[in-house]
C-alpha cells in the first residue's frame, strides 16, 4: 500500500535551518508530482512546495520562496525541503502529499513537527 513517512522536523531558532524528509513506498514514485503541506496550530492546512515528478518544476507559497528548496531523488523514492532562514511563523505539522499542491485528499504521512522559536 502507499506509505509516506516524513522526517527530520524538530526546535530550531529563528534564522536556522532544517531539512525535511519524506520516504515513499507502495506506489510508481518517479511518475507523481509530490507536495509539501503544513499546519499550523489552530489552522487549516497549506501547500507550502511541490515538484514535478522528473524534479524540474518547483513552486513555491509566496510565503516561503527564497527560504526553501524542494527536491527529489528517484533513485531513492525521496523527496525533501531545505529550509533556511526560518521564522516563528513557519512553525507547523509538516507533511508530503502524492499529487500537485492543489491535491486536497491524496495520500499523506502523519507528518513531522518544526517548531521555530528563540
Amino acid at each position: 500500500q502507499v506509505q509516506l513517512v516524513e522526517s527530520g522536523g524538530g526546535l530550531a531558532q529563528p534564522g536556522g535551518s532544517l531539512t525535511l524528509s519524506c520516504a515513499a513506498s507502495g506506489f510508481a514514485f518517479s511518475t507523481y508530482y509530490m507536495t509539501w503541506h503544513r499546519q499550523a496550530p489552530g489552522k487549516g492546512p497549506e501547500w507550502v512546495s511541490d515538484i514535478s515528478d522528473d524534479g524540474l518544476i518547483t513552486t513555491y507559497h509566496n510565503s516561503v520562496r527564497g527560504r526553501f528548496t524542494i527536491s527529489r531523488d528517484n533513485s531513492n523514492n525521496t523527496i525533501y525541503l531545505q529550509m533556511d532562514s526560518l521564522k516563528p511563523e513557519d512553525t507547523g505539522l509538516y507533511f508530503c502529499m502524492r499529487g500537485p499542491r492543489f491535491t486536497t485528499n491524496g495520500p499523506r504521512g502523519q507528518g513531522t513537527q518544526v517548531t521555530v522559536s528563540s
